[in-house]
């Protein structure tokens, strides 16, 4: 019998990986970039159109589910693919993060945390058992373990702390998942920027045993000279034959450099929340589409990209509709992002299996470096 969700590894050029996760709703090609569906929805875009961009997972937010519309009320009306009308993999987080960030009147404890919603008031309880049980209502495909995010910087005691908490609440993550063929089930490496933190983060999570391991606790306003040096050694740290997802990263370059380290998925609302602001993401660096420079011209954003917004609007066009406040602007500059998006990883996915990954990575770095093109 094929196994239902497994991991092969294709071909690797350095610590940077390329190979394929099987699951029963689809294959999922890494290096893997998910957009964001926060509350059951890519904002601004259709599933269908996601789907165009070359995703092959989305990834869905249990804190935001778990308050509206309710894990228990999408679970009654056939579960979050049948819901929200996407039927290949999704992904969905634990909600610690969110509960940290989001959340009023927050009080952490060994059982869990208690908060109050950030849209009513009302208070809620999510702990590790109640994380996997709204993700199996929810019916996500890849579960993420209940953990706890400390802001960075923070002291090492803080640190640790809150990695040891996190552990102990993985294998209760665990336990509480118990025996869901066709269902994964990712461990959560914590431990800041500290080495010795993240090695016995990493030894706790392998005892447990996990479908795949994500590196946590990072992309929280460390700046990305220290994610990149934690990233030097914490993803070697986690099994080989399993994949490595670094949770809320992040710009075109971190990609880049998130991968160089051995990782293997990644997810961040930057595409769909710039597009939404006026902000594009090309080959040449970002583009404020707001800025008068655009105003007249007839040019698309990027002459090589095929997406619908390069292909048939200028930038003249998509400056006027941002500065309309047409609905439309945040469509397709959202629709243009998450192409660009999903072409690096197209083009690094090739690369890697090529055999051409540090030639493709100096491409990739000397181009962005030209600029945008010059104003008319």
């Amino acid at each position: 019998m094929a196994t239902l969700f497994n991991f092969e590894m294709k071909a690797t050029d350095g610590k940077a990986r390329t190979g394929v996760i099987q699951t029963p709703r689809g294959e999922i090609r890494t290096p893997a970039f998910m957009p964001v569906g926060t509350a059951a929805t890519v904002k601004a875009m259709m599933p269908e159109s996601v789907r165009a961009t070359g995703a092959d997972i989305l990834l869905g937010n249990t804190y935001h589910l778990m308050l509206r519309p309710t894990a228990e009320r999408i679970d009654r009306l056939g579960g979050l693919h049948k819901f929200m009308n996407w039927e290949r993999p999704i992904l969905t987080d634990s909600g610690g993060f969110q509960v940290m960030s989001l959340a009023g009147l927050r009080k952490l404890t060994e059982k869990g945390v208690t908060f109050k919603s950030h849209i009513d008031g009302s208070r809620h309880e999510l702990t590790p058992e109640r994380s996997m049980e709204i993700q199996r209502l929810l019916g996500s495909d890849i579960v993420m373990c209940f953990d706890e995010c400390p802001a960075l910087p923070a002291d090492r005691d803080r640190i640790a702390e809150s990695m040891r908490l996190s552990m102990r609440w993985a294998e209760r993550s665990r336990e509480a998942f118990g025996d869901r063929p066709g269902h994964a089930l990712f461990g959560i490496q914590q431990g800041g920027l500290e080495r010795d933190f993240r090695e016995e983060s990493a030894e706790a999570l392998k005892a447990i045993g996990f479908d795949g391991y994500a590196v946590g606790g990072l992309a929280v306003g460390e700046g990305q000279e220290a994610m990149f040096g934690c990233l030097d050694f914490a993803p070697d740290m986690l099994p080989e034959d399993k994949p490595r997802y670094l949770m809320g990263v992040g710009k075109p370059d971190d990609i880049v450099g998130a991968v160089a380290r051995g990782i293997d998925m990644m997810d961040c609302v930057l595409p769909s929340r710039s597009g939404r602001t006026g902000q594009a993401f090309t080959r040449y660096g970002v583009v404020n589409i707001k800025n008068a420079r655009h105003q007249d011209d007839p040019r698309p954003l990027d002459e090589q990209c095929s997406c619908p917004a390069c292909s048939n609007y200028s930038r003249a066009y998509l400056h006027h509709v941002f500065r309309s406040n047409e609905m439309i602007s945040g469509m397709l500059l959202t629709w243009h992002n998450l192409h660009y998006f999903q072409e690096i990883m197209g083009g690094m996915r090739e690369a890697i299996a090529a055999g051409t990954f540090e030639a493709w990575q100096k491409d990739f770095h000397d181009t962005r470096a030209q600029g945008d093109i010059e104003r008319l």
